[in-house]
Formats: structure tokens, C-alpha cells, sequence
């Protein structure tokens, strides 16, 4: 068995307790851009929305996550891989190859000759590794992720050898949705935090030209990005922009130009207003995580009750109008892994003989269910809160707390029950890091010998036909134990104004600002 470790909470949970939501009909599919839109246009100034602020600019306390900061880190960084955001094979970007040999125990790692920082110092194998090691004693968005690296070896300018500390067939899937994807400049990040917040070096296809903290981070086009023309902008803004109205309303009145969203009925509303829309399809997604580290939950009569008492459909009219997807099974239809089985089917008298037998017990179920201050997770929260209400000898308490509240509370497992989530198109290597018992992103604490060997065996896997039934056999344990509570499905999108073009995402709705574009 692996040593314990997997996604830390901030990079996988922290980012999906920041917005619970997902995409909306009438949606375009993720990857459209300049085909769809015309031909791109160079000039302009791009103002994006986004979900979340920076504390650092700093690529190890930054998020790949379209919840977070992935705009960010793609501005300034550019990135190693992406991937099809349908199929998730993975593309090349400032890397021209990433094999293995051995089925994923040693990786080559080769990039494009001719990489250089924005201030021309070269982006070579030596800052590769110098940054994915860095990673591991950095306690930031993918420490955990660096640290599934053994060893990396230098073989020449163009080249890194990677030993993982297990095989990982897809470690590329790794990189491509975790801060390993972006390099910064070795000096820049040895002269530490305030210097590097104040003059970050990348080779992304932006710079920093000022961050206003609380307010808006500028950014400059980098003329010695890899690759031009790209990219087409001569300047963004970002701004947050937490209230899902205000985000829509800003684009409608062409207060702003692009925002990433998070918010179905949202991104629903923008198509029928014209807006321009891309959506990420993924399996899994927002779902209730619920500790086995302590009563109530560590019964698992209080999860299936819980399960039992959910009312899916009531709770996307409740939160989304009706216009989210439900999570009922674990893979959306649109996966290679999709099974029908149910992950949860809603019954109100088995869940009320289950919640009478544990109060008989002397166990009744009381919890709290922590949730994030947007209008959609107290949506949900309260929604979740009304459906109880109908049982009895079950109570629940909502506690609304800020984003650096949760991450507290996730690392120290200081909770009942509370938002998260898991979002993927291949499900490598989301799954092992929610519910292996190893790993230390399982925030709900299930430490199950079968689903353990299940998800490890499907980690190591390499045929597809045996990949899918490994995953069948995972959602089949995931429904009996109950882990979580899965809610809808999470949907990375961005929406823009008409005159925009050029909307790509990757990963797990990770937007790339190179391919943005706008007509006057």
C-alpha cells in the first residue's frame, strides 16, 4: 500500500466549497473558440471576473481550478500540458512529450527547445525540477501532488527524468490539473514571497504590470511568449466577483468582458441572453461530504439515512431553478464510464425507520452542515434543512463560515458534514485522492478495504474494458457505504460578451487567456 498522501484539501475541496454549482442548458461544448467565433483579433483589453482572490502569486499557493485561481496561474505561468477537455487526452504545450516506458513508474518529461522566462533567462529541465521540488515543502495547493515524485534527474536542457514513488499511469492527468503545470523562474522564487508577489517571473503569455490587493490584478502581453501570435490580447483585469447576479449582470451590460461562473441557472441565463458560453462536461461532482471520524456519521445508518431522505430534484429547483444536472449516478452519460447504477434513491420511510432505529439506539442524528457564504451553498444548505425538517429524530444546523475558515476546518477534520466535491473527465486521478484511505484529500475519512483496492487497482490499470469495470465495482461500494452525498454535477464555464472570442478551457475548467480575443 502507498504512503498516505493524495490532493490536499485546498486544491480539490477548498476550491469547490468557493462556488457549488455547474453549468447550463443551451450551452456551447468546451474547446470552442476561434473556429466558432472568427477569426481572432489582435489588441484590446480583456476585464475577466473571477471566483476567488489571490494570497500569493506565487505558483505552489495557487489553485488549478476553475473555482480559484487557474486563470491566474495560466496567465502568468502558461502552462507544461492541458488536455481535451471531452476526452481528457492530453495535449502538449511548453512540453513536447511526457512518456513512460514502465507503465508509469518513470516518466520523461521533454520541452520545446527555445522556452524562456518573460525576463529571458531560460525555462529549461533544471527549472522543472526546481519547482516540482520546490512543490513538496511548499504546504500550498500541490504539495501532496509533487510529493507522489520519488526522485527527478536532469538528463539535459530539454529533459527531465521523473520516478514516481508508485506507478501512476496517468501522473500526466496529475500535472495537467495541479500547480505542477506551472514553472516560474528559479531566482524569482528564491528571493521569497514579497519580491516574487511584487515582480513574478513566468512564461506565460501575460505579466504583471500591478496587483491591487482586494481589487483588481493587471496584466501585460509577454512579447517573448512561445507561442506567437498568441496571445491576442494586449492587456487583462482581473477582478473577483463572488455574487452569481452581479457576474451575469456585468457581462450583459458590458461591464465586464469575460467571468468564469460556476452557477447553472447563471450560465442558462447567459445563453438566452446571447452571451457567449463554454461549458465543461464532467462526471462526478458537488456532494456532501459526511466525517466517519465522529457521530453522527460514523454510523453508517446516518449516512444511508441521510441518502435516503435527499430529494435530488427538489434541491436543484431549490438552489438552480431547476436547470442544474443531478449527480444520481457517479459518471455522466457522456463518459466512457458511465454506468446506471444509482448512488442514491430517495426513500422517505426507509430513511425514517433509520433515523427512528438510531434514536432508539440512543444515537439520534443531530450534525452541522458547514457551508461556504455564496448564494447558491446556502441555497443548497437550506434547502437540505427544509427536506430534513419532514423526518423526525433528525436535526441539522447550517454554519456558514469564509474560505480560510474551511481550509482550517479540513485540515484539522473539525466538521459533521460539508460542501465539497470531485470533478473529472477521466476519473484518474480524482477518485483515488476522494476515497482512498490513503490518501490525505478523503476529507470524509471512508477507509474501505475493497473500495481500497478497487481504486488502487484502477490507478495501475491500463486497459480501458478493465478500467471500467474496476470504476463500476467503486460507484457500487460508493453507494453502499455513502461517503458523501453527491448533489448535482459541478460545471466549469466562463461566459463572455458577443464581440469575445477565443473561450478554451482544460483540466477541470481551467480557462487559457492566450486563446481570448475581442472584436471592437
Amino acid at each position: 500500500m502507498p504512503t498516505k498522501r493524495g490532493f490536499p484539501l485546498a486544491a480539490v475541496a477548498c476550491c469547490l466549497f468557493l462556488v457549488l454549482a455547474a453549468c447550463g442548458g443551451g450551452a456551447s461544448p468546451a474547446g470552442s473558440s476561434a473556429a466558432a467565433d472568427g477569426e481572432p483579433v489582435p489588441g484590446g483589453t480583456a476585464r475577466v471576473l473571477t471566483l476567488s482572490d489571490a494570497r500569493s502569486l506565487d505558483p505552489a499557493m495557487l489553485f488549478n481550478a476553475y473555482a480559484s485561481t487557474a486563470v491566474l496561474g495560466n496567465a502568468l505561468y502558461g502552462t507544461l500540458l492541458t488536455d481535451d477537455p471531452a476526452s481528457g487526452e492530453v495535449r502538449y504545450r511548453m512540453a513536447e512529450s511526457f512518456t513512460t516506458s514502465d507503465n508509469g513508474t518513470t516518466f520523461e518529461l521533454k520541452l520545446r527547445p527555445g522556452l524562456v522566462f518573460s525576463d529571458g533567462t531560460p525555462l529549461d529541465a533544471a527549472a522543472v525540477k526546481y519547482n516540482w521540488d520546490r512543490l513538496k515543502t511548499v504546504p500550498g495547493a500541490s504539495a501532496a501532488d509533487a510529493s507522489l515524485v520519488g526522485s527527478t534527474e536532469v538528463i539535459d536542457p530539454r529533459t527531465l527524468r521523473i520516478t514516481l514513488t508508485a506507478p501512476i499511469p496517468k501522473f500526466a492527468q496529475i500535472v495537467v490539473i495541479s500547480s505542477m503545470n506551472w514553472i516560474a523562474s528559479p531566482a524569482a522564487l528564491a528571493a521569497g514571497q514579497q519580491a516574487f508577489d511584487a515582480h513574478p517571473i513566468g512564461a506565460g503569455p501575460f505579466t504583471l504590470e500591478r496587483w491591487t490587493r482586494q481589487d483588481a490584478i493587471e496584466l501585460v502581453k509577454n512579447p517573448r511568449y512561445w507561442d506567437a501570435p498568441k496571445p491576442y490580447l494586449d492587456r487583462l483585469t482581473l477582478r473577483v466577483a463572488l455574487d452569481g447576479g452581479q457576474r451575469l449582470n456585468t457581462v450583459v451590460s458590458g461591464g465586464a468582458d469575460v467571468a468564469i461562473e460556476s452557477h447553472w441557472w447563471n450560465v442558462s441565463r447567459a445563453a438566452e441572453a446571447g452571451l457567449r458560453t463554454n461549458v465543461m462536461q464532467l462526471s462526478g461532482g458537488v456532494y456532501v461530504a459526511l466525517n466517519q471520524r465522529r457521530a453522527p456519521f460514523n454510523d453508517v445508518r446516518a449516512r444511508q439515512a441521510l441518502a435516503y431522505a435527499s430529494d435530488l430534484q427538489a434541491l436543484n429547483l431549490a438552489a438552480y431553478n431547476g436547470a442544474g444536472q443531478v449527480a444520481d449516478t457517479l459518471f455522466s452519460k457522456q463518459s466512457t464510464f458511465y454506468t446506471d447504477t444509482p448512488l442514491t434513491t430517495p426513500n422517505r420511510d426507509t430513511a425514517q425507520r433509520l433515523f427512528d432505529e438510531l434514536a432508539a439506539a440512543g444515537k439520534p442524528v443531530s450534525f452541522t452542515l458547514t457551508v461556504s457564504p455564496t448564494a447558491d451553498s446556502k441555497a443548497l444548505a437550506e434547502g437540505i434543512q427544509a427536506q430534513l425538517s419532514a423526518f423526525r429524530n433528525v436535526s441539522v444546523q447550517i454554519d456558514v463560515v469564509d474560505h480560510a475558515r474551511s481550509a482550517a476546518l479540513r485540515t484539522s477534520h473539525d466538521f459533521d458534514a460539508i460542501f465539497s466535491g470531485v470533478f473529472f473527465v477521466d476519473p484518474e486521478p480524482r477518485l483515488w485522492n476522494a476515497f482512498n484511505g490513503q490518501s490525505d484529500a478523503n476529507i470524509s475519512g471512508v477507509n474501505d478495504e475493497a473500495l481500497n483496492t478497487d481504486l488502487q487497482a484502477a490507478r495501475t490499470a491500463t486497459g480501458e474494458a478493465e478500467r471500467k469495470a474496476l470504476y463500476a465495482a467503486v460507484q457500487q461500494r460508493l453507494a453502499e457505504l455513502v461517503p458523501v452525498i453527491f448533489l448535482v454535477r459541478a460545471a466549469p464555464s466562463a461566459l463572455a460578451g458577443k464581440n469575445v472570442g477565443g473561450l478554451v478551457q482544460y483540466g477541470n475548467g481551467s480557462l487559457l487567456p492566450e486563446e481570448l480575443w475581442i472584436r471592437r
